[in-house]
């Protein structure tokens, strides 16, 4: 699809549908430039992180990405694939393993004038277009995303859902963010602080040379930790680390993620990856020697610290926490943010989209009662699981 965009008050707005990995691929210096152009962009935008995404996880013949362009500058531009189950659907670029999706909209006026307003009708009239036969499903919208724009602009069916909370907490040195806690927290906080100091567990940044080897640790110590845990079988599978590796290693070397080894002793004993954008800091994946637990030290304190710390050196606001409302977060008094899932459709196609809301809602409830039902089974299993792999560890080689 190329059309030139004549309904609006200005001419010389063209939009068109990129189908093919390789014109994704060439995209990369005008992406870059336009998402750092969009103030609500996550890292989870970057062409970084889509394109290494679609190498690994894309179907060949699905890529649907709908691009603006006012006097050939990329102002607008909607990251999407084509799926047919559970019915045909435009979805974002990234799946499940990104903790947001969204558009890029170009925040600033060009010399004319135009604003991201005039961008969002013509991304709105293209997606029209590449939608007729498709729901367009946005899930982990952040609230305050461009997705929000588009979603008021949109003229044909509409709906919105509640999707995965994240937590998030001000980007400030941990010493402030210690100071926000109950005093008997704060205080234990401050002791498992000197007890990581007084093992002189070093952090070390890595460049972008040493990002395979780092990566490698990461993803195996991260399967050690969480062996006989219920790990993320994504995360054990060649694709995951094959798209990490090639994506992290691209965002380390542009500024757009921190990926950081922790030594004792000279040997690598954790290692945490941050993902970055203009206001976010957000912690990826981290792997953890289960030994560091044993030895008491609090893995997510440590953690925590080097993120905050180096998100309020780079001026950053926000340090995400990422989907996921475990205990260990909430104990540092987080903001809970909700993330959207935005429905749209034209009108033709309402009746297919309210089903498809109907379906998600029932999945959500369905899930729900299920936590809310047995959390006293998981947690004896997840116990359960810790003795079996504490006496593997201790049990003599044979």
């Amino acid at each position: 699809m190329a059309s030139q965009e004549r309904g609006g008050h200005r001419s010389g707005t063209v939009v068109t549908l990129c189908r093919d990995q390789r014109a994704f691929a060439r995209l990369r210096p005008e992406w870059d430039d336009l998402q750092r152009r969009c103030s609500t962009a996550t890292p989870f935008q970057s062409h970084s992180w889509l394109d290494s995404w679609w190498l690994s996880y894309g179907v060949e013949g699905r890529l649907r990405i709908v691009l603006v362009r006012r006097d050939g500058r990329l102002i607008a531009a909607a990251p999407l694939m084509l799926v047919h189950r559970p019915m045909p659907l435009l979805v974002s670029l990234g799946g499940g393993i990104s903790d947001y999706s969204d558009i890029l909209v170009d925040d600033q006026s060009d010399p004319t004038g135009a604003t991201a307003d005039a961008a969002i009708t013509a991304l709105e009239r293209g997606l029209q277009r590449a939608a007729r036969h498709a729901v367009i499903d946005l899930r982990e919208v952040r609230p305050g995303a461009a997705a929000e724009r588009l979603y008021r602009k949109w003229t044909g069916a509409k709906q919105g859902l509640a999707d995965s909370v994240c937590l998030e907490l001000p980007a400030a040195p941990m010493e402030e963010l210690v100071k926000r806690l109950p005093t008997n927290r704060a205080q234990r906080v401050r002791a498992k602080l000197r007890k990581i100091d007084a093992l002189n567990i070093e952090g070390v940044r890595v460049g972008e040379q040493g990002v395979p080897d780092t990566m490698g640790h990461l993803l195996r110590l991260h399967e050690l930790q969480w062996r006989g845990r219920g790990v993320t079988a994504e995360h054990l599978r060649p694709r995951f680390a094959e798209h990490l590796v090639r994506a992290t290693r691209r965002m380390v070397r542009d500024g757009d993620a921190a990926l950081t080894e922790y030594r004792l002793d000279g040997e690598v004993v954790a290692a945490s990856v941050a993902l970055l954008s203009g206001q976010l800091t957000g912690g990826y994946l981290y792997g953890a020697h289960p030994e560091l637990r044993e030895r008491k030290v609090d893995v997510a304190t440590m953690l925590l610290r080097h993120d905050t710390d180096f998100a309020a050196s780079t001026g950053r606001r926000v340090v995400s926490l990422l989907r996921g409302k475990e205990a260990y977060k909430n104990s540092w008094r987080p903001e809970a943010v909700t993330n959207q899932r935005l429905l749209m459709a034209p009108y033709a196609l309402e009746p297919a989209l309210r089903m498809h809301a109907a379906r998600a809602g029932w999945r959500d409830r369905a899930a729900g009662a299920v936590q809310e039902r047995f959390p006293a089974a998981r947690r004896w299993r997840a116990r359960l699981n810790d003795w079996r792999a504490a006496v593997r560890r201790r049990r003599p080689a044979a």
